[in-house]
């Protein structure tokens, strides 16, 4: 008999719960746990970049764009609306459970540089509650923060004693600019090898973050030819120099002339 009244009960309070659910008001949260943006090694000529924050409900879709409720925490924000980012739109999309809140972020006022440091600014974001929507599970999945800096960091290259490597032989003395044009080129490779491209991108990373020891040794001729010879002939370039030095002003003209090497073919 007790058992019979607990299962009654159980029912009955599932009855009620599914009686009293307002189908007009869907549920929405973040689903993406880290958020995390650097310039680093994009082209200097791009000045901004729009990062889009995962957010989806749970409740009935609709054909219609609905906005999704959201708050700028300031007391855990360092960024500056205008200055340093700007919410562009905060959207679910029509006949979908999925939107994204899309912040610009803006590279022109992000402090810092290699030599002294860079400032990571912190955006904070609060889902709240509008006419369409109400956040939903559990607090954690109520707020996100967005982190991002202008930072070119040196690559990750280790020598096999776990010692960080730059690669001087064929790139010369260490400069975060250096590093943005090899990416640069090595991206390009793309357009003229897809599939070679594709293989490097497995071994070394998308943006060039692990080569062992520094030396891209399975594809040295490829480098050479589509990245090497490329950063030599722009950096000698005396009609790049003014444009380098506005930059950077300690930049060291010292790219290696790549089939000037012993090894070269």
């Amino acid at each position: 008999m007790l058992s019979i009244s607990a299962m009654l009960l159980c029912t009955s309070c599932e009855e009620t719960d599914y009686m009293t659910f307002d189908v007009s008001q869907s549920g929405v949260y973040f689903t993406k746990d880290t958020l995390d943006y650097s310039f680093s090694v994009t082209p200097i000529e791009i000045r901004s970049y729009d990062f889009k924050i995962p957010v989806k409900i749970m409740g009935t879709i609709n054909d219609k764009v609905r906005p999704i409720p959201y708050c700028v925490n300031t007391d855990s924000t360092t960024a500056v609306a205008g200055i340093h980012y700007n919410i562009k739109s905060a959207e679910i999309l029509p006949d979908s459970i999925d939107g994204f809140i899309e912040v610009e972020i803006l590279r022109d006022n992000l402090e810092g540089d290699y030599k002294n440091g860079y400032t990571k600014y912190k955006l904070c974001i609060e889902l709240v509650t509008n006419e369409y929507f109400t956040p939903t599970l559990d607090s954690a999945r109520h707020v996100r923060i967005l982190r991002f800096d202008n930072a070119i960091e040196q690559p990750a290259w280790y020598t096999k004693l776990g010692e960080k490597k730059w690669n001087e032989r064929d790139l010369g003395i260490w400069h975060p600019y250096k590093f943005v044009k090899m990416v640069e080129f090595f991206h390009a490779i793309e357009e003229v090898h897809p599939e070679t491209y594709k293989k490097m991108v497995v071994l070394y990373g998308e943006n060039l973050e692990h080569i062992n020891d520094g030396d891209p040794w399975q594809y040295r001729t490829i480098f050479r030819k589509y990245i090497y010879q490329p950063m030599y002939e722009f950096f000698n370039d005396r009609g790049n120099y003014e444009m380098i030095n506005e930059m950077y002003d300690d930049f060291p003209f010292d790219f290696p002339d790549p089939y000037s090497q012993k090894d070269a073919i």
